[in-house]
């Protein structure tokens, strides 16, 4: 039987949810952006007439302001998406079961066995679909129909904004592989300018390349490349409250001012290592490795990488692995714009361990895994902002907000 997959993607969505309380900037060009005073001043998101100065998703704003000077700000309020996102995707759960968010403005449903209920083709369902979203959330959506996820995402973002692009097996020679390479799911920069080097630069060109030829540059990743160039993926939908298993939990900040104190390093990454902590437990995971990601003003940026000879969840590991990271990688009084922590490795086992004569006590203390136990039990009665280390109270790098729900898990 032929599958029909659809991809469903919400056009300039934070911008989009923005505008429902701000109409009147609807025809002006408007971005969200992160706070400018925290130097979070980020492009996040952009409305179509912003999108015609070529402002770009994560570019700075003041190269954004500088394409467009009356360019309009608006401040995120991710709780707001979370909640617009939910909606939609309750709205395609009434067409299928099997309804899979790929991000907050982004799903695939799988209505092969479904769309007969509810019009004579997947296309005509796709814009009964478009319409509802409109009429009852006031956000639009472009719709690809294919009979695979990535050519069904191929198709919506082919025609943006609010419109369905039908691209069936027969139509894959002709409107597909004319298509530049980097437009295929899952071929970012770097993998685009490997295929250039090797003179591939369509996905026809990709299609044809033996896949001997293409794993000799690109590994394991040449064949499914191949794969998904070629139309034979065959990857399902998954059931609506399905969830891929995180392969590592992490949080990031950049701070109110540059880091150059070993002071203010330790109480940065003490925060971050605590809310990834937190999250850690929530999931029911303990890490076996650290990461940490040092910026610097000059937005140039190190990652490195910790193996541990134990599993954890506890805030005080994952800072010392941090730290000790710092110690290795970080020429003193050196700037630090952000850090990132990120736990990897993650396991839902305890590791047996060799008990160590000088080991830090922290690694096998259960009053400590008591205590931050306890306090989650707080957080979660409370809420996240409700008890926080007394240290991080009236410093001023920004560090003395609650940590941040679910950010950059992967």
């Amino acid at each position: 039987m032929q599958r029909w997959i659809l991809h469903c993607d919400c056009n300039s969505f934070f911008a989009s949810v923005e505008l429902l309380e701000h109409p009147e900037l609807k025809e002006l060009p408007v971005a969200v952006c992160g706070n400018i005073e925290d130097r979070h001043g980020i492009i996040l998101a952009k409305n179509e007439p912003a999108k015609k100065y070529g402002i770009r998703t994560a570019e700075t704003v003041w190269q954004a302001r500088k394409k467009c000077p009356e360019l309009q700000l608006l401040s995120p309020h991710m709780q707001k998406y979370r909640e617009v996102s939910h909606q939609i995707n309750e709205i395609y759960a009434r067409y299928t079961d099997l309804v899979e968010p790929f991000s907050i403005d982004e799903s695939w449903l799988d209505v092969t066995h479904s769309y007969r209920l509810f019009a004579p083709d997947p296309v005509t369902l796709a814009d009964k679909i478009r319409a509802e979203v409109r009429e009852k959330t006031g956000v639009t959506v472009s719709v690809g129909v294919s009979f695979t996820k990535v050519f069904a995402k191929l198709g919506s973002d082919m025609k943006k904004p609010d419109a369905t692009t039908y691209l069936p097996p027969e139509s894959v020679q002709e409107k597909i592989w004319p298509l530049d390479v980097g437009e295929l799911l899952f071929v970012g920069q770097h993998t685009r300018a490997a295929l250039a080097a090797h003179h591939i630069h369509t996905i026809g060109q990709l299609a044809a390349a033996p896949v001997a030829y293409l794993e000799e540059f690109l590994g394991k990743m040449g064949q499914q490349l191949s794969n998904y160039a070629r139309g034979e993926n065959d990857s399902p939908v998954h059931e609506i409250g399905w969830h891929e298993e995180p392969k590592s939990v992490g949080n990031g900040m950049t701070f109110r001012r540059n880091l150059t104190e070993l002071a203010d390093i330790r109480l940065g990454i003490g925060v971050l290592a605590d809310s990834v902590a937190v999250r850690l437990r929530r999931l029911d995971y303990r890490c076996t490795a650290v990461q940490l990601v040092i910026k610097n003003p000059n937005l140039h940026s190190i990652s490195r990488q910790k193996s541990l000879t134990y599993a954890t969840d506890l805030e005080k590991d994952i800072t010392a692995a941090a730290l000790e990271l710092v110690e290795q990688n970080w020429q003193p009084g050196s700037p630090i714009r952000m850090l990132a922590v990120t736990a990897m490795n993650l396991t839902r086992e305890d590791l047996p361990v060799q008990t160590e004569m000088f080991r830090p006590l922290s690694q096998m203390d259960d009053r400590r895994a008591r205590l931050e136990r306890a306090m989650d039990a707080v957080r979660q009665k409370h809420g996240d902002g409700s008890l926080v280390s007394a240290h991080t109270l009236h410093n001023d790098i920004g560090v003395n907000r609650p940590p941040a729900r679910g950010e950059q898990e992967d």
